[in-house]
């Protein structure tokens, strides 16, 4: 990491990770740890992201924590490390332990009726559109198509989708490729919350994500927990506005980072 600036921010972050001992790392997936594919089955992991994390598991100190849009099994299997980590799927309504145990918050009646709503919508629409059926949202997939399909599909999904999605109370929010039906909450920044409440003692804490989806972390770790140890970090190959507090560029930033927190983890025992 060449900026001088942003070795400084990961300074106290590193040092209260040492002195502590270990703390809690939470990570998005897709655009984070793995490039996007056109195929979400194949977005496996950048090299090396895999061994820093077996790494970062193997001391022992600390909480690796996954949270993604997708079925917890299916981060779990592509990202592809053993044993696996915690993994919070569809946003956070899913929770998947390292052993395997896994748990699903309901839905209410009035967002199970606007999934199925949107299901019927999407069936018959015409667009063609890849849908992800998940437990508790539903996506709609675009990426690689032409731009003028993407409009005209994005314009004609928000015209459709937007007024069941009020009616429900629920989100119709855009991500990096298509855009979801999904509850407002449980999202990532209510998992952080979660992960921070569960502390029980003053640790380093990280979140790491690269999407408009993983700004409610952002936000999250803002308000809840600000101090000298604790960092969220935007992960993409081009800077965006967020709420995050520093920028790394994968692979090579995201790989310093995962590693760095591993040593200084070992420096610690």
């Amino acid at each position: 990491m060449a900026d001088s600036h942003l070795k400084l921010a990961l300074h106290p972050l590193f040092e209260t990770l040492r002195s502590s001992g270990g703390g809690v790392l939470a990570l998005d997936y897709d655009g984070t740890l793995a490039p996007f594919h056109v195929d979400p089955m194949e977005a496996v992991p950048y090299p090396g992201v895999r061994e820093a994390i077996a790494r970062i598991l193997g001391t022992g100190k600390t909480r690796v924590v996954l949270i993604s849009g997708r079925r917890a099994e299916e981060v779990r299997d592509l990202l592809g490390v053993q044993p696996a980590p915690e993994i919070w799927g569809v946003h956070g309504r899913q929770r998947l332990g390292p052993d395997g145990r896994s748990t699903i918050e309901p839905l209410k009646e009035a967002e199970e009726e606007a999934l199925e709503a949107a299901d019927a919508w999407v069936e018959h629409s015409g667009y063609g559109l890849r849908m992800e059926s998940k437990p508790g949202s539903l996506a709609l997939h675009w990426r690689g198509r032409p731009e003028a399909e993407i409009a005209r599909a994005s314009r004609a999904v928000q015209a459709a989708l937007g007024p069941i999605a009020e009616r429900a109370g629920m989100a119709l929010q855009e991500f990096d490729g298509g855009v979801e039906l999904r509850p407002r909450e449980p999202n990532k920044g209510s998992v952080v919350r979660t992960l921070i409440g569960e502390q029980k003692h003053p640790a380093a804490f990280a979140f790491l994500g690269d999407d408009t989806t993983d700004e409610d972390a952002f936000v999250a770790m803002r308000g809840a927990m600000r101090g000298i140890g604790t960092l969220s970090v935007l992960v993409r190959p081009e800077w965006r506005e967020t709420a995050a507090d520093v920028w790394l560029r994968p692979p090579e930033e995201l790989l310093e980072f995962l590693e760095g927190w591993a040593g200084h983890c070992e420096a610690g025992q």
